[in-house]
């Protein structure tokens, strides 16, 4: 039944009767085509009115839509908005890990997918390197997007708008000594990244630890990037350059599956 708290979960202590109403009927919108206010009015148990007011606010907000014909209530835009969005989500990690496990059998290295999150990055999968000497998975993490290759190389598809928005003030935040410390700074390197289509990190978000990322693109109003990291002695310049072509080119094949 749609009024079943998912996963057998205990009520809040304090619950709001008009949204879990609310909700319970997107969640029988879930079990049918349509429904009438007087099915959501029994449905609920209480009056039509109140079943009339909560469609209302849910047809407001594009949720629902009545039908012209029926006058019953359908899912409206918004929800399926919110439904794709979800479901492009899930595809872009699912597509993306065959990937990844790929390039890191390539080089040898862990690699991870990142999205952007405000001015952070957050880590949503990760193929961790077989090597004893390893970067380890940051899958779970969150961390600040100027200090890491692919927090840059998502920060770089920004314009300055809106970039100045994540950024107000000059003074950054340092993880390293070697971290970018002002946006000043962050603005040029931007600009480097967006002319030879990678990011870099030098030990700038960890100690020991270099990276190269690549932007995949904005999925769903989500931007995601993919990176190579490795213990800095095994990331010299002909060595990024030789990791960089492979990054670019796993970004390729992931972009490939959502033209």
């Amino acid at each position: 039944m749609a009024s079943e708290p998912a996963g057998g979960l205990t009520p809040p202590q304090y619950p709001i009767e008009s949204v879990d109403n609310a909700l319970k009927i997107l969640l029988l919108l879930g079990e049918r085509k349509s429904i009438r206010l007087k099915d959501a009015s029994a449905y609920l148990g209480v009056a039509s009115s109140t079943a009339h007011r909560l469609l209302a606010m849910l047809q407001y907000r594009g949720f629902v839509r009545q039908s012209s014909e029926t006058r019953a209530y359908e899912p409206g835009p918004a929800l399926s908005s919110v439904a794709f969005a979800l479901m492009r989500r899930v595809d872009v990690r699912e597509r993306a890990h065959p990937v990844l496990e790929r390039l890191s059998a390539a080089v040898g290295e862990t690699v991870h997918l990142g999205r952007l999150d405000g001015p952070s990055v957050f880590f949503v999968d990760s193929v961790e390197s077989p090597r004893t000497v390893r970067v380890g998975s940051r899958l779970g993490m969150t961390m600040p997007a100027h200090c890491t290759s692919t927090g840059k190389a998502l920060l770089a598809s920004l314009d300055t708008e809106a970039l100045r928005k994540l950024y107000p003030r000059q003074k950054l935040t340092a993880l390293t000594p070697t971290s970018i410390v002002s946006r000043d700074e962050l603005e040029r390197e931007l600009d480097r990244v967006r002319e030879r289509g990678y990011a870099t990190s030098n030990e700038e978000s960890e100690e020991g630890v270099s990276s190269v990322s690549t932007f995949l693109g904005d999925f769903s109003g989500s931007r995601y990037a993919i990176n190579v990291s490795a213990p800095t002695p095994r990331m010299p310049e002909a060595i990024r350059l030789e990791v960089a072509g492979e990054v670019l080119a796993a970004a390729d094949e992931i972009k490939s599956y959502f033209l």
